[in-house]
């Protein structure tokens, strides 16, 4: 049987006659195990209490306190208790060895000691102990496992319940507004949708703009100091040429000369972050804008680039399909009069729409397919023949649709995507906005196989509210 463990074999002997203890230890010494030794009960218990013994041989008879008393004592000390026990004793009478094991001992070992009979019980011993550690290890993970499911358990049913109460009270609400919603459904959407979205982004950049306003308006007087304070070393440089040797290994230990060119290199990226910063804090106010009573003149770049900003997570690469390239070619248009905020709603419908034009077809094409394609998006700005208009293009290389689907896209709930993820509403939506709202005109080019642009026509201004 063999005895396997992390931590090492300790196994004390105590027996009041050298010779015995000289024995066993050389009956049990070619077997990697430690040998501790005792000449009596009390040392026997000293040695028991520190050194922590994987099993004890103990002999029965000793002067002072006995072999029993000994046991009984162990056994009764929460350090030592679950240390196993094995009597070694000359006494052939049952009644003896019945009163140890009823003292806790697990086994007995009769003199004179037959070798092959000792390594055996001890190594049985051992095992068993292991295996009780080992057991009682597992029976500590297990109870934490069970009371952690325990507290999950609870903790889901009542995340269970309260979301029961909210979706009951979320439903009581939703039948009382259901005729007012399925009445205005989209301008609820339109309304609903930018609204998230713009108070969202309205957030994070008001949240930037604070610490943005603050680090930009330190960079320059800390730009100045650090310059001012260059300046000084330089001047004590002239000064005193000879600085002196702990100042000398003080300068080539803190590399000077890299540290002042280094500085200002990272002066100079600081700078340019912080305009990255506030170039991203602009386009996500510019996106956020709401919409007032009346139309305000309005840069559709502007609109355009921070509708791409909040979408940029979109076009990364991912699992399916490399990155969507963006390809924007702007003309030097006007400001036109318009509601913004719907404005954005608008180039924010057709780029997600060519986004997920886009992924579908990766997911439909093979793996080395959708790996090699190139996936664009093209965005083009420019002013239309009469110049009283302004035209908008979005286009993307995607599946393109039937010439049967383009006469119906811009009904009220049809939608080609799968259930879940097209509501129908996205195209009647920007249908509503360009046409009832601002008088313009929206037009879809497409062919199967090739792509899909969409052509928006606003006017610069327009009497329509």
């Amino acid at each position: 049987m063999s005895v396997s463990c992390d931590k090492p074999v300790r196994i004390l002997l105590v027996d009041d006659k050298p010779t015995n203890l000289k024995m066993l230890s050389d009956v049990l010494k070619g077997n990697d195990w430690t040998m501790l030794v005792a000449t009596d009960g009390v040392s026997a218990i000293e040695q028991a209490q520190y050194a922590q013994p994987s099993l004890i041989l103990l002999d029965v008879m000793m002067p002072g306190i006995d072999g029993f008393e000994t046991c009984q004592r162990l056994k009764t000390n929460a350090k030592t208790k679950a240390i196993p026990i094995i009597f070694m004793t000359a006494l052939s009478n049952s009644d003896y060895k019945v009163r140890g094991l009823e003292m806790g001992a697990v086994d007995y070992i009769t003199k004179p000691f037959q070798q092959k009979e000792v390594i055996a019980r001890v190594k049985l011993h051992l095992h068993l102990k292991f295996l009780a550690q080992e057991l009682e290890e597992k029976n500590k993970l297990l109870t934490q496992e069970i009371t952690e499911k325990t507290v999950a358990e609870s903790r889901l049913q009542q995340l269970a319940q309260e979301l029961e109460h909210r979706v009951e009270q979320r439903t009581a609400e939703l039948s009382d507004s259901l005729n007012k919603l399925q009445q205005a459904q989209l301008q609820l959407v339109q309304s609903e949708k930018m609204s998230a979205l713009g108070n969202l982004v309205a957030g994070i950049a008001h949240e930037l703009n604070n610490p943005i306003s603050f680090l930009q308006g330190n960079l320059g007087p800390l730009q100045e100091y650090i310059q001012d304070l260059l300046a000084l070393v330089e001047a004590y440089q002239k000064t005193f040429p000879e600085p002196g040797q702990a100042i000398q290994e003080q300068i080539e230990t803190i590399e000077w000369d890299f540290l002042r060119q280094d500085l200002e290199k990272i002066l100079s990226s600081w700078f340019t972050g912080m305009e990255r910063i506030h170039n991203i804090s602009d386009s996500l106010r510019t996106f956020s804008r709401a919409d007032k009573e009346h139309k305000v003149l309005f840069n559709v770049h502007e609109g355009l680039d921070s509708t791409l900003l909040i979408l940029r997570h979109r076009l990364k690469a991912n699992e399916t399909r490399p990155e969507i390239e963006v390809k924007r070619h702007y003309q030097n248009i006007p400001e036109i009069e318009c509601f913004a905020g719907q404005l954005n709603q608008v180039f924010m419908n057709l780029l997600a729409n060519a986004i997920d034009t886009l992924d579908d077809v990766n997911q439909s094409s093979s793996c080395d397919m959708g790996q090699s394609r190139v996936n664009l998006i093209t965005v083009s700005t420019g002013l239309a023949v009469n110049s009283n208009n302004i035209v908008i293009k979005i286009e993307d290389n995607g599946a393109g649709m039937d010439e049967a689907i383009k006469p119906r896209i811009f009904d009220h709930l049809f939608t080609t995507k799968e259930v879940g993820r097209g509501t129908g509403l996205g195209l009647a939506i920007v249908w509503q906005i360009v046409v009832d709202k601002h008088g313009g005109s929206i037009d879809v080019t497409s062919t199967l196989g090739q792509g899909t642009c969409f052509t928006l026509m606003l006017p610069l201004q327009s009497g329509i509210i």
